[in-house]
């Protein structure tokens, strides 16, 4: 008997679109964000981004090579993969710490699973995560014109002012990409242009978080503090995982539906953990409720499929 698969109803819609050049498309969008860190940082962050991308695909390479399947670095995705990691970084971070980490997202964490497509998380983001638990004060230690200095989301939780205008063009320490939030909303708008990624999930990514910040600020005492909400908004690298981190087509859910849930969901996780009242550090609390999703995807899918065409129909006599 022939195995019958379910499918959604037509109509079905084919892209020539490949793997390739949809990577491609996110290498340029990131280039605005790259250019703004190498500006920021100087040739430390440059090394970095070279670094991590190198590192990348030669580890897919060799993973791929010495195990005998399809060489695979053509497309793109291990590029993709070390700039994002680059760009999570702090520039000061030694060169072999971001060599590491590179090996780590690729082989264990996307090799591992079967290749691109198979990876249960953000290669990146886990990647990020498992060199700031291994070496916490190397992954924590930001510096801007050669003076080590608190970022502005620290300084926020401290109940100091941050000027929102550096926040925004991207001149304050922090991590070599999250910085520039106008370079990230530029590489967001040429991937929504080009049709890369669904405006659903960082509308509601920021939007959710935005909601639950106002709303902390209005509880506080704050009142209608704008500047306050903005300034959340443009720091702690929250534009650079809503545009380019939790759209990952892998990492993602595929229905519409899933993909407003998803976004709600890491925009209440990020608040939750990035709260004012958390003891912890916020920088890293986009990248734990990223990868908290990713975990969760496989559930929101199940739940927002849609059905059949016909199933559930009643037959009447």
């Amino acid at each position: 008997m022939t195995e019958l698969k379910k499918i959604s109803s037509s109509p079905h819609v084919r892209q020539e679109d490949s793997t390739a050049s949809i990577m491609l498309d996110v290498v340029i969008a990131l280039l605005p964000a790259s250019i703004m860190g190498v500006y920021n940082f100087g040739i430390s962050a440059f090394l970095l981004i070279v670094i991590c991308m190198a590192s990348c695909v030669a580890s897919e390479w060799a993973f791929e090579y010495f195990s005998k399947r399809k060489i695979t670095i053509s497309d793109f995705s291990a590029v993709v993969t070390g700039i994002l990691l680059a760009l999570n970084l702090p520039p000061s971070l030694p060169w072999w710490m971001a060599v590491l980490g590179s090996v780590f997202a690729i082989i264990v964490v996307k090799q591992l699973f079967g290749g691109i497509g198979q990876n249960f998380m953000n290669p990146a983001l886990a990647a990020r995560c498992f060199l700031l638990l291994s070496f916490t004060m190397s992954m924590t230690n930001f510096t801007y014109d050669a003076v080590t200095t608190a970022t502005p989301l620290a300084m926020l939780k401290a109940g100091e002012s941050v000027d929102l205008l550096r926040m925004f063009m991207g001149s304050t320490a922090g991590t070599i990409g999250e910085t520039s939030t106008a370079a990230l909303l530029i590489g967001g708008a040429y991937l929504l242009f080009k049709r890369v990624i669904d405006i659903r999930i960082p509308l509601s990514y920021i939007g959710t978080f935005g909601i639950c910040i106002l709303i902390y600020a209005l509880a506080s005492g704050r009142g209608w503090d704008w500047s306050f909400v903005a300034a959340h908004l443009c720091g702690g690298g929250l534009m650079l995982g809503a545009i380019f981190m939790a759209t990952d087509y892998v990492t993602s859910p595929i229905t519409a539906k899933g993909r407003w849930i998803y976004g709600v969901l890491l925009g209440g996780l990020t608040f939750v953990l990035r709260s004012p009242w958390n003891s912890g550090t916020a920088a890293e609390g986009v990248s734990y409720a990223i990868l908290c999703g990713n975990l969760l995807v496989p559930i929101i899918e199940r739940f927002t499929a849609p059905k059949c065409f016909g199933k559930g129909a009643v037959k009447h006599e």
